[in-house]
């Protein structure tokens, strides 16, 4: 059977313990720093929407915008490479930083990458706000993806770590979650500073970044580490004292073994980067690169970034496309949840693969009629009927990312690593999805103006890809203790040949089903 499943013991070793409130509050409290990436997401297109801030930083965009005519290619009004650096260098920093924040990471705690991200990213914050010209506003977006960087390094590892198993992909897609809710409050910033006076809302809504980054850092400060990276840092009486804190029972002797024999095997490897490329990690590099990969190829970056600047593209007049954008962030927020109520009960594979037949249907269908009304030559409008079918097509699309690709892409890379390769296989993840998040956002808007609506059929033909593998390549890992992982693998089809008997602990009483 493609995708074989691991099956024994309620998924794994019944660890001791339950679900207790101190972990619950440190998960919550830790994802926080999505908001850092979410609120980013979702103000960087509202802001190159506003009028104040084109004609002040981007004028021939402006120009190009204002002096539009009623044969004008809607498709290519907003092309500009400058206007899109502004948007997807952020992400070319995070991706550098997040190789520093692995090293960060591993050596310091968890808690320390956090504080950095916090820092840096309310760094960035205050220098986009008071920006005078475009080189301090690019530097201070470099710095906020410097602040993302570390926090989507860190935050997932340290979710992952401290939940209980059974409820690991709902804690861990507190992360997501906290991603969403960045995206809607940015959306409905930029919806009441568009409407001040005096063209100084763009700096009301980049400035309001410092915010969630205040919150990041101030949570940092307060935080305790995981057990897993006290233990790393040679420190097993703290940690087991961590341990069962968080568990809120004393009896985690075989929970602490599997932690002190994945710590034991982590500190025998010297280079975590060229253990990594080693046969028997195989499988946990194919996933930490092509999942990122094709979590970006969705498409749902060009819905994100420029959700106004695409509505206003497709005829949505500038109040419309703003609130069309807080619209779909809201829906992005509640797919989340729908997603963390989902996940530990009916497994990660379920919500992929329905969420992409989903993803390909509304893309298919945003395609054929933007194709219908604009053509070839990006000449024509909607009615309001057609408009509100596309906001809802697009909707259903974001709905379906949001319970499968958003938050799914951040959980498996972060839960399928072994302790000796973790931090290098989270740097990975990070930086392939910074390195792709850039891509997209610089090419999108030149891409809409040369693809037209062949664009949305472009990244269903992707999303179609994506499934298939997950279908065939990705076992579900539901209900399994972090450090059991390799069992999972050594179950598949596929990835068996790679693990090595003595990676398999056989000394449990579990079996595996292929």
């Amino acid at each position: 059977m493609a995708g074989g499943v691991y099956v024994g013991g309620g998924g794994g070793s019944s660890y001791e313990g339950g679900v207790t409130i101190f972990v619950i509050f440190t998960c919550v409290v830790a994802a926080m720093g999505g908001l850092l990436f979410g609120y980013d997401l979702g103000i960087s297109g509202g802001v190159t929407s506003m009028e104040s801030f084109l004609s002040k930083f981007f004028p021939s965009v402006f120009h190009k915008m204002k002096n539009e005519t009623a044969n004008q290619n809607q498709y290519c009004k907003f092309d500009s490479q400058l206007l899109t650096l502004f948007t997807s260098c952020l992400y070319i920093a995070a991706l550098v930083a997040s190789f520093f924040a692995s090293s960060v990471t591993r050596k310091f705690g968890r808690k320390i990458s956090m504080f950095v991200a916090g820092l840096v990213f309310l760094l960035g914050s205050i220098l986009n706000g008071i920006a005078n010209n475009i080189i301090v506003l690019i530097i201070g977006r470099l710095l906020l993806g410097i602040g993302v960087g570390f926090a989507n390094q860190s935050v997932p590892v340290y979710l992952a770590e401290m939940a209980p198993t059974k409820i690991r992909g709902a804690l861990n897609m507190g992360f997501q979650m906290a991603i969403t809710i960045g995206i809607l409050m940015a959306g409905l910033v930029n919806f009441g500073t568009a409407k001040i006076k005096g063209g100084y809302g763009w700096r009301v809504s980049l400035a309001l970044a410092a915010v969630p980054s205040f919150m990041m850092t101030l949570a940092a400060i307060f935080l305790p580490d995981t057990p897993n990276s006290i233990l790393e840092r040679g420190n097993p009486d703290k940690a087991k004292k961590m341990l069962k804190k968080i568990r809120g029972t004393d009896n985690v002797d075989n929970e602490f073994q599997d932690l002190l024999a994945a710590t034991d095997a982590a500190q025998k490897v010297e280079n975590q980067w060229t253990n990594i490329t080693q046969p028997r990690y195989r499988p946990q590099l194919v996933i930490c690169i092509l999942v990122p990969f094709f979590q970006q190829l969705t498409g749902i970056n060009v819905i994100m970034f420029y959700a106004p600047v695409l509505f206003m593209t497709l005829g949505f007049g500038d109040e419309a496309s703003l609130m069309s954008t807080v619209i779909t962030g809201g829906v992005n927020m509640v797919a989340t949840l729908v997603s963390i109520l989902a996940v530990d009960k009916f497994g990660r594979r379920v919500l992929f693969l329905q969420g992409g037949v989903q993803m390909i249907l509304c893309q298919i269908a945003v395609g054929v009629m933007i194709g219908m009304k604009f053509g070839l030559s990006g000449v024509g409008s909607f009615t309001k009927t057609e408009a509100n079918w596309i906001l809802f097509s697009i909707c259903a699309y974001v709905a379906a990312f949001a319970w499968s690709w958003g938050p799914l892409g951040w959980l498996v890379p972060s839960e399928i690593c072994p302790l000796e390769i973790r931090s290098a296989g989270q740097a990975i993840n990070v930086s392939v999805n910074m390195f792709f998040t850039f891509i997209i956002g610089q090419v999108f808007l030149s891409m809409l103006c040369h693809l037209k609506f062949g664009l949305f059929f472009f990244f269903a033909g992707f999303v179609i890809i994506m499934t298939i593998f997950i279908a065939f390549f990705l076992p579900e890992t539901k209900n399994v203790p972090i450090e059991e992982m390799n069992r999972v693998w050594k179950a598949h089809w596929f990835w068996g040949k790679y693990i090595p008997d003595e990676a398999v602990n056989f000394g449990r009483q579990d079996k595996v089903v292929v």
